[in-house]
């Protein structure tokens, strides 16, 4: 059976579970992780950079983070946020069909 790629996504974690993308097809910039924290800190807000390797959309296999590194120190462990995440994408999974 042939295996096939995942798909892989930098993103922004939050301290409660949300996530914004980076970049789908290129690592991000130092000046966009500048631009990136610089914003978290503006609206009081901190999280991880991280590497979310699968598909957001499907129920199995569930995808994986990765932290890479922390932003605008957060004060909450990467491990709780990680399961907020999870917990917030299998709520939305239950609403479709």
């Amino acid at each position: 059976m042939e295996k096939v790629a995942l798909e892989t996504r930098w993103i922004i974690l939050g301290t409660d579970g949300r996530h914004v993308t980076l970049g789908r097809h290129s690592d991000p910039t130092p000046e966009e992780l500048q631009q990136a924290e610089t914003q978290l800190a503006e609206r009081g807000l901190s999280g991880w950079l991280a590497v979310l390797k699968g598909g957001y959309w499907k129920r199995r296999p569930k995808p994986t983070l990765m932290m890479v590194r922390p932003l605008c120190d957060p004060q909450r462990p990467f491990g709780e946020a990680a399961e907020a995440f999870e917990a917030a994408r299998k709520a939305t999974l239950a609403t479709l069909p």
